[in-house]
Protein backbone atom coordinates (compact mmCIF):
# COMPACT_ATOMS: atom_id res chain seq x y z
CA UNK A 1 0.00 0.00 0.00
CA UNK A 2 1.38 3.37 -1.03
CA UNK A 3 -1.48 5.85 -0.54
CA UNK A 4 -4.42 6.16 1.83
CA UNK A 5 -7.08 8.66 2.79
CA UNK A 6 -8.22 8.79 6.41
CA UNK A 7 -11.60 10.44 7.03
CA UNK A 8 -11.98 11.37 10.70
CA UNK A 9 -9.04 12.44 12.85
CA UNK A 10 -10.15 11.20 16.24
CA UNK A 11 -8.39 8.59 18.36
CA UNK A 12 -8.83 5.66 15.96
CA UNK A 13 -8.44 7.52 12.67
CA UNK A 14 -5.33 9.38 13.79
CA UNK A 15 -3.83 6.18 15.24
CA UNK A 16 -4.38 4.41 11.89
CA UNK A 17 -2.82 7.34 10.06
CA UNK A 18 0.18 7.43 12.41
CA UNK A 19 0.77 3.69 11.96
CA UNK A 20 0.53 3.89 8.17
CA UNK A 21 2.71 7.00 7.93
CA UNK A 22 5.34 5.38 10.14
CA UNK A 23 5.53 2.52 7.64
CA UNK A 24 5.93 4.62 4.52
CA UNK A 25 2.35 5.04 3.35
CA UNK A 26 1.48 8.52 2.06
CA UNK A 27 -1.61 9.43 4.11
CA UNK A 28 -4.05 12.23 3.35
CA UNK A 29 -6.17 13.48 6.25
CA UNK A 30 -9.70 14.84 6.25
CA UNK A 31 -12.06 15.84 9.06
CA UNK A 32 -15.05 18.15 9.34
CA UNK A 33 -13.22 19.82 12.24
CA UNK A 34 -10.17 21.63 10.80
CA UNK A 35 -8.52 21.85 14.23
CA UNK A 36 -8.50 18.08 14.61
CA UNK A 37 -7.16 17.68 11.09
CA UNK A 38 -4.36 20.19 11.76
CA UNK A 39 -3.52 18.52 15.07
CA UNK A 40 -3.29 15.09 13.45
CA UNK A 41 -1.05 16.48 10.71
CA UNK A 42 1.17 18.20 13.28
CA UNK A 43 1.57 14.86 15.06
CA UNK A 44 2.95 13.35 11.86
CA UNK A 45 -0.17 11.38 10.89
CA UNK A 46 -0.22 12.64 7.30
CA UNK A 47 -0.89 15.56 5.00
CA UNK A 48 -3.82 17.97 5.06
CA UNK A 49 -3.58 18.30 1.28
CA UNK A 50 -6.32 16.47 -0.62
CA UNK A 51 -5.14 13.62 -2.87
CA UNK A 52 -4.70 14.50 -6.55
CA UNK A 53 -6.44 11.32 -7.64
CA UNK A 54 -7.85 8.07 -6.26
CA UNK A 55 -5.89 6.55 -3.37
CA UNK A 56 -5.54 2.83 -2.82
CA UNK A 57 -7.55 2.73 0.41
CA UNK A 58 -9.99 5.13 2.09
CA UNK A 59 -10.30 4.57 5.85
CA UNK A 60 -13.56 5.96 7.25
CA UNK A 61 -13.21 6.71 10.97
CA UNK A 62 -16.44 8.54 11.73
CA UNK A 63 -19.29 7.74 14.17
CA UNK A 64 -21.40 4.69 13.21
CA UNK A 65 -24.41 6.80 12.25
CA UNK A 66 -22.34 8.60 9.58
CA UNK A 67 -20.40 5.66 8.14
CA UNK A 68 -22.77 4.66 5.32
CA UNK A 69 -23.31 8.21 4.04
CA UNK A 70 -19.58 8.94 4.16
CA UNK A 71 -18.64 5.74 2.29
CA UNK A 72 -21.37 6.32 -0.31
CA UNK A 73 -20.15 9.87 -0.95
CA UNK A 74 -16.53 8.74 -1.29
CA UNK A 75 -17.61 6.02 -3.73
CA UNK A 76 -19.55 8.53 -5.83
CA UNK A 77 -16.39 10.65 -6.02
CA UNK A 78 -14.24 7.67 -6.94
CA UNK A 79 -11.91 8.60 -4.09
CA UNK A 80 -10.26 5.18 -3.71
CA UNK A 81 -9.91 1.65 -5.03
CA UNK A 82 -11.24 0.26 -1.77
CA UNK A 83 -13.18 1.59 1.22
CA UNK A 84 -13.07 0.46 4.82
CA UNK A 85 -14.62 1.73 8.01
CA UNK A 86 -13.33 1.23 11.56
CA UNK A 87 -16.58 1.72 13.46
CA UNK A 88 -17.63 -0.39 16.43
CA UNK A 89 -20.90 -1.56 14.81
CA UNK A 90 -21.03 -3.45 11.52
CA UNK A 91 -24.45 -4.74 10.43
CA UNK A 92 -26.26 -1.38 10.48
CA UNK A 93 -23.79 0.61 8.33
CA UNK A 94 -23.57 -2.21 5.76
CA UNK A 95 -27.36 -2.26 5.37
CA UNK A 96 -27.55 1.53 5.19
CA UNK A 97 -24.87 1.64 2.49
CA UNK A 98 -26.90 -0.80 0.38
CA UNK A 99 -30.00 1.33 0.85
CA UNK A 100 -28.07 4.39 -0.33
CA UNK A 101 -27.05 2.60 -3.51
CA UNK A 102 -23.42 2.16 -2.46
CA UNK A 103 -21.08 -0.42 -3.96
CA UNK A 104 -20.70 -3.42 -1.63
CA UNK A 105 -17.91 -4.90 -3.76
CA UNK A 106 -15.40 -2.15 -2.93
CA UNK A 107 -16.37 -1.80 0.76
CA UNK A 108 -15.40 -3.84 3.80
CA UNK A 109 -16.60 -3.14 7.33
CA UNK A 110 -13.99 -3.61 10.07
CA UNK A 111 -13.50 -2.96 13.76
CA UNK A 112 -10.07 -2.71 15.41
CA UNK A 113 -10.58 -3.91 18.99
CA UNK A 114 -8.49 -1.21 20.61
CA UNK A 115 -9.16 2.11 22.24
CA UNK A 116 -8.77 4.30 25.26
CA UNK A 117 -11.02 6.18 27.64
CA UNK A 118 -9.66 9.40 26.10
CA UNK A 119 -10.66 10.56 22.64
CA UNK A 120 -9.31 12.92 20.00
CA UNK A 121 -6.06 13.05 18.02
CA UNK A 122 -3.92 13.91 21.04
CA UNK A 123 -4.76 10.50 22.53
CA UNK A 124 -3.70 8.68 19.35
CA UNK A 125 -0.71 6.38 19.07
CA UNK A 126 0.93 4.51 16.20
CA UNK A 127 1.11 1.36 18.35
CA UNK A 128 -2.53 1.43 19.51
CA UNK A 129 -3.42 -1.68 17.48
CA UNK A 130 -0.29 -3.78 18.01
CA UNK A 131 -1.26 -7.33 18.94
CA UNK A 132 -4.95 -6.43 19.11
CA UNK A 133 -7.73 -8.22 17.17
CA UNK A 134 -8.96 -6.38 14.08
CA UNK A 135 -12.33 -7.76 12.99
CA UNK A 136 -13.09 -7.93 9.26
CA UNK A 137 -16.65 -8.60 8.07
CA UNK A 138 -16.46 -9.33 4.32
CA UNK A 139 -19.58 -10.38 2.43
CA UNK A 140 -19.88 -12.58 -0.68
CA UNK A 141 -19.90 -9.36 -2.73
CA UNK A 142 -16.58 -8.05 -1.36
CA UNK A 143 -13.82 -8.18 -3.99
CA UNK A 144 -10.71 -10.19 -3.18
CA UNK A 145 -8.56 -7.13 -3.92
CA UNK A 146 -10.41 -5.20 -1.22
CA UNK A 147 -9.97 -7.98 1.36
CA UNK A 148 -6.26 -8.13 0.58
CA UNK A 149 -5.85 -4.37 0.97
CA UNK A 150 -7.60 -4.44 4.34
CA UNK A 151 -5.48 -7.39 5.47
CA UNK A 152 -2.45 -5.28 4.52
CA UNK A 153 -3.89 -2.40 6.55
CA UNK A 154 -4.16 -4.63 9.62
CA UNK A 155 -0.63 -5.92 9.07
CA UNK A 156 0.79 -2.40 8.77
CA UNK A 157 -0.94 -1.52 12.05
CA UNK A 158 0.53 -4.70 13.63
CA UNK A 159 -2.97 -6.00 14.42
CA UNK A 160 -4.33 -9.56 14.27
CA UNK A 161 -7.09 -9.94 11.63
CA UNK A 162 -10.22 -11.88 12.65
CA UNK A 163 -12.97 -12.75 10.15
CA UNK A 164 -16.55 -12.54 11.44
CA UNK A 165 -20.12 -12.17 10.26
CA UNK A 166 -21.36 -8.61 10.81
CA UNK A 167 -24.35 -9.57 12.98
CA UNK A 168 -22.23 -11.95 15.07
CA UNK A 169 -19.72 -9.14 15.57
CA UNK A 170 -22.40 -6.78 16.83
CA UNK A 171 -23.64 -9.36 19.33
CA UNK A 172 -20.07 -10.01 20.46
CA UNK A 173 -19.15 -6.36 21.04
CA UNK A 174 -22.44 -5.83 22.88
CA UNK A 175 -21.17 -8.40 25.37
CA UNK A 176 -17.46 -7.58 25.62
CA UNK A 177 -17.40 -3.81 24.99
CA UNK A 178 -20.71 -1.95 24.98
CA UNK A 179 -22.31 -3.52 28.06
CA UNK A 180 -19.12 -3.20 30.17
CA UNK A 181 -19.09 0.52 29.33
CA UNK A 182 -22.63 0.97 30.64
CA UNK A 183 -22.05 -1.19 33.72
CA UNK A 184 -18.90 0.79 34.53
CA UNK A 185 -20.85 4.03 34.17
CA UNK A 186 -23.68 2.71 36.35
CA UNK A 187 -21.25 1.80 39.14
CA UNK A 188 -19.44 5.15 38.84
CA UNK A 189 -22.78 6.97 38.96
CA UNK A 190 -23.29 5.62 42.51
CA UNK A 191 -20.28 7.75 43.54
CA UNK A 192 -21.77 11.02 42.28
CA UNK A 193 -23.87 11.63 45.38
CA UNK A 194 -21.92 9.47 47.82
CA UNK A 195 -20.60 10.91 51.08
CA UNK A 196 -17.09 12.31 50.82
CA UNK A 197 -16.00 9.96 53.61
CA UNK A 198 -17.09 6.99 51.50
CA UNK A 199 -15.37 8.27 48.34
CA UNK A 200 -12.10 8.68 50.22
CA UNK A 201 -12.09 4.94 50.83
CA UNK A 202 -11.89 4.19 47.09
CA UNK A 203 -9.23 1.58 46.37
CA UNK A 204 -7.93 -0.26 43.35
CA UNK A 205 -11.09 -2.31 42.95
CA UNK A 206 -13.34 0.68 42.30
CA UNK A 207 -10.67 2.24 40.10
CA UNK A 208 -10.52 -0.90 37.96
CA UNK A 209 -14.30 -1.15 37.62
CA UNK A 210 -14.87 2.55 36.83
CA UNK A 211 -11.83 3.31 34.64
CA UNK A 212 -13.77 3.29 31.36
CA UNK A 213 -16.56 5.37 32.91
CA UNK A 214 -14.29 8.34 32.10
CA UNK A 215 -15.03 7.85 28.37
CA UNK A 216 -16.66 10.56 26.25
CA UNK A 217 -20.49 10.29 26.61
CA UNK A 218 -21.10 11.84 23.17
CA UNK A 219 -19.03 9.16 21.48
CA UNK A 220 -20.79 6.37 23.39
CA UNK A 221 -24.27 7.70 22.64
CA UNK A 222 -23.46 7.37 18.94
CA UNK A 223 -22.05 3.85 19.39
CA UNK A 224 -24.94 2.59 21.50
CA UNK A 225 -27.54 4.17 19.21
CA UNK A 226 -26.13 2.00 16.42
CA UNK A 227 -26.31 -1.26 18.42
CA UNK A 228 -29.16 -0.87 20.93
CA UNK A 229 -30.86 -4.26 20.55
CA UNK A 230 -27.92 -6.58 21.31
CA UNK A 231 -26.80 -4.34 24.19
CA UNK A 232 -30.29 -4.31 25.67
CA UNK A 233 -30.39 -8.12 25.42
CA UNK A 234 -27.15 -8.49 27.40
CA UNK A 235 -28.22 -5.88 29.96
CA UNK A 236 -31.53 -7.71 30.46
CA UNK A 237 -29.57 -10.84 31.37
CA UNK A 238 -27.36 -8.81 33.73
CA UNK A 239 -30.50 -7.31 35.27
CA UNK A 240 -31.91 -10.79 35.89
CA UNK A 241 -28.66 -11.81 37.59
CA UNK A 242 -28.75 -8.64 39.69
CA UNK A 243 -32.32 -9.35 40.72
CA UNK A 244 -31.37 -12.86 41.88
CA UNK A 245 -28.31 -11.48 43.68
CA UNK A 246 -30.37 -8.86 45.50
CA UNK A 247 -32.79 -11.55 46.65
CA UNK A 248 -29.86 -13.66 47.89
CA UNK A 249 -28.43 -10.73 49.82
CA UNK A 250 -31.82 -10.01 51.41
CA UNK A 251 -32.00 -13.66 52.41
CA UNK A 252 -28.68 -13.28 54.22
CA UNK A 253 -30.34 -10.67 56.43
CA UNK A 254 -33.02 -13.15 57.52
CA UNK A 255 -33.19 -14.68 60.98
CA UNK A 256 -34.20 -17.95 59.35
CA UNK A 257 -31.16 -20.21 59.01
CA UNK A 258 -32.55 -21.95 55.92
CA UNK A 259 -33.03 -18.63 54.12
CA UNK A 260 -29.52 -17.51 55.08
CA UNK A 261 -28.15 -20.77 53.70
CA UNK A 262 -30.03 -20.28 50.44
CA UNK A 263 -28.82 -16.69 50.24
CA UNK A 264 -25.20 -17.74 50.74
CA UNK A 265 -25.58 -20.39 48.04
CA UNK A 266 -26.97 -17.80 45.63
CA UNK A 267 -24.07 -15.43 46.23
CA UNK A 268 -21.54 -18.24 45.89
CA UNK A 269 -23.13 -19.28 42.60
CA UNK A 270 -22.77 -15.83 41.03
CA UNK A 271 -19.19 -15.45 42.29
CA UNK A 272 -18.23 -18.85 40.89
CA UNK A 273 -19.87 -18.05 37.57
CA UNK A 274 -17.80 -14.88 37.58
CA UNK A 275 -14.66 -16.95 38.22
CA UNK A 276 -15.52 -19.21 35.30
CA UNK A 277 -16.22 -16.30 32.95
CA UNK A 278 -13.03 -14.47 33.94
CA UNK A 279 -10.99 -17.57 33.17
CA UNK A 280 -12.20 -17.40 29.57
CA UNK A 281 -10.77 -13.92 28.99
CA UNK A 282 -7.70 -14.34 26.73
CA UNK A 283 -4.33 -13.85 28.36
CA UNK A 284 -1.11 -12.26 27.15
CA UNK A 285 -0.92 -11.81 23.35
CA UNK A 286 -4.35 -13.47 23.04
CA UNK A 287 -3.08 -16.79 24.36
CA UNK A 288 -4.87 -18.94 26.90
CA UNK A 289 -5.12 -17.29 30.32
CA UNK A 290 -2.12 -17.88 32.55
CA UNK A 291 -1.85 -17.92 36.34
CA UNK A 292 0.39 -15.28 37.83
CA UNK A 293 1.50 -14.24 41.30
CA UNK A 294 1.79 -10.75 42.72
CA UNK A 295 4.77 -9.24 44.52
CA UNK A 296 3.59 -6.15 46.41
CA UNK A 297 6.17 -3.43 47.06
CA UNK A 298 5.72 -0.33 49.22
CA UNK A 299 7.11 2.82 47.56
CA UNK A 300 7.35 6.54 48.17
CA UNK A 301 5.50 8.79 45.72
CA UNK A 302 8.53 10.50 44.21
CA UNK A 303 10.27 10.57 40.83
CA UNK A 304 12.32 7.54 39.88
CA UNK A 305 10.79 5.01 42.29
CA UNK A 306 9.04 2.94 39.62
CA UNK A 307 12.07 3.04 37.35
CA UNK A 308 14.22 1.76 40.21
CA UNK A 309 11.86 -1.15 40.90
CA UNK A 310 11.78 -2.12 37.21
CA UNK A 311 15.57 -1.89 37.02
CA UNK A 312 15.98 -4.10 40.08
CA UNK A 313 13.50 -6.61 38.65
CA UNK A 314 15.50 -6.62 35.42
CA UNK A 315 18.73 -7.26 37.32
CA UNK A 316 17.02 -10.22 38.96
CA UNK A 317 16.17 -11.57 35.49
CA UNK A 318 12.41 -11.34 36.05
CA UNK A 319 9.91 -10.31 33.38
CA UNK A 320 7.04 -8.21 34.78
CA UNK A 321 3.77 -9.27 33.13
CA UNK A 322 1.60 -6.48 34.52
CA UNK A 323 1.73 -3.63 37.04
CA UNK A 324 -0.95 -2.18 39.30
CA UNK A 325 -0.47 0.85 41.54
CA UNK A 326 -2.55 1.63 44.60
CA UNK A 327 -1.96 5.04 46.17
CA UNK A 328 -2.24 5.47 49.93
CA UNK A 329 -4.99 7.87 51.05
CA UNK A 330 -3.56 11.09 52.45
CA UNK A 331 0.06 9.92 52.18
CA UNK A 332 2.86 10.38 49.64
CA UNK A 333 3.23 6.63 49.33
CA UNK A 334 1.70 3.69 47.57
CA UNK A 335 1.70 -0.01 46.84
CA UNK A 336 3.07 -1.33 43.54
CA UNK A 337 1.82 -4.79 42.63
CA UNK A 338 4.21 -6.56 40.25
CA UNK A 339 2.46 -9.41 38.43
CA UNK A 340 4.91 -12.15 37.47
CA UNK A 341 5.20 -15.83 36.60
CA UNK A 342 4.68 -17.92 39.76
CA UNK A 343 8.18 -19.39 39.53
CA UNK A 344 9.67 -15.88 39.37
CA UNK A 345 7.87 -14.53 42.45
CA UNK A 346 10.19 -15.95 45.19
CA UNK A 347 13.48 -14.86 43.54
CA UNK A 348 12.02 -11.44 42.72
CA UNK A 349 10.86 -10.93 46.32
CA UNK A 350 14.27 -11.99 47.62
CA UNK A 351 16.11 -9.71 45.20
CA UNK A 352 13.95 -6.70 46.06
CA UNK A 353 14.36 -7.25 49.80
CA UNK A 354 18.12 -7.52 49.30
CA UNK A 355 18.07 -4.13 47.57
CA UNK A 356 16.19 -2.51 50.44
CA UNK A 357 12.60 -2.55 49.22
CA UNK A 358 9.77 -3.11 51.72
CA UNK A 359 7.39 -5.87 50.63
CA UNK A 360 3.88 -6.55 51.80
CA UNK A 361 2.86 -10.16 52.31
Amino acid sequence: MRTALVIGCGLIGTSVALALSARGVHVHLDDHDPDRRRTAAALGAGSEDPPEGPVELAVVAVPPTRIAATVAELQRRGAARAYVDVGSVKAGPAGELAALGGDPASYLGTHPMAGRERSGPMAASADLFEGRPWVLTPTPETRTEVVNLVLELAALCRAVPVMMDAAAHDRAVALVSHTPQLVSSLVAARLESADEAAVRLCGQGIRDVTRIAASDPRMWIEILAANPGPVADVLAEVAADLDRTVRSLRALESADEQKRSEGAAGIEAVLRRGNAGRERVPGKHGAAPASYETVAVLINDRPGELASIFADAGRAGVNIEDVRIEHATGQQAGLVQLVVDPAAAPPLAAALRERGWSLRQ
